[in-house]
């Protein structure tokens, strides 16, 4: 498709939904893995973690709800971004929502196994250990959805960059986020044997991993802020 360059082609309204959508996905992801999944997850004690689970149901629901939320916001981002860079690159803009709406669906089938943790501990003959390998299968999903998410993020700062509404440093952030994500789960599914150099790099890398996505958002909404709506043309009373 050819390419077109115009700073008038910048989208306002997927803008908006785009950057509120990933507000809202952002502090839903804080709070459900953040803080929720941490504070009920001890990987080394799976008795410890069926126990908490027990205790706390309300959270873990909690928990689900706050994944649900992320679930549907990220397929609101796949039709956004669409929208936003479709005027740049038609084919492209496709496959970087094609990307997202994959990941959303790994990520869903992901959040499925919590919902089969719930399962467990109500059910009596229910085990620490099948709570454990639901968890664990939980992370290893996401872990996946998050290669194909990192590639989702490449496209767009690749699209981006040859968006004239949209600065260059912004659509480096993206690629640096995409390539980090791709990389550290790429390395924590094809090469295991390295977990504790993997952990390391997702460590040092938190931080553009972050702040790709979530500039980009905080980005979105200033710049549609500063645009103003468009408005058709009135001819009545025209003098």
């Amino acid at each position: 498709m050819k390419k077109q360059n115009r700073s008038e082609d910048f989208q306002r309204r997927p803008a908006i939904i785009a950057g509120v959508s990933l507000i809202v996905m952002t502090l839903a992801a804080f709070f459900s893995y953040g803080y929720a999944h941490s504070s009920l997850v001890i990987y080394e004690d799976a008795a410890k973690t069926y126990d908490l689970l027990q205790s706390c149901l309300s959270l873990f629901y909690l928990e689900i709800a706050g994944w649900v939320v992320i679930i549907l916001t990220d397929l609101i981002v796949s039709w956004a971004f669409y929208k936003i860079l479709k005027p740049t690159h038609s084919s492209y803009a496709l496959l970087a929502g094609g990307f997202r709406l994959i990941y959303t669906i790994i990520l869903a089938a992901a959040v499925f196994r919590l919902w089969m943790v719930n399962q467990v501990i109500q059910s009596d003959s229910g085990t620490a250990s099948q709570v454990m390998a639901n968890i664990l299968s939980f992370e290893k999903i996401w872990s996946i959805g998050l290669m194909v998410f990192g590639a989702h993020l490449i496209m767009v700062g690749f699209v981006a960059l040859k968006a004239d509404f949209i600065p260059k440093w912004m659509s480096a952030l993206l690629m640096i986020a995409g390539v980090s994500y791709l990389l550290v789960h790429a390395m924590y599914n094809g090469l295991p044997q390295y977990e504790n150099l993997t952990a390391i790099m997702e460590t040092v890398l938190s931080l553009p991993m972050m702040i790709g996505e979530l500039g980009f958002a905080m980005w979105l909404l200033v710049k549609a802020i500063k645009v103003k709506p468009t408005t058709r043309p009135s001819y009545l009373g025209a003098s």
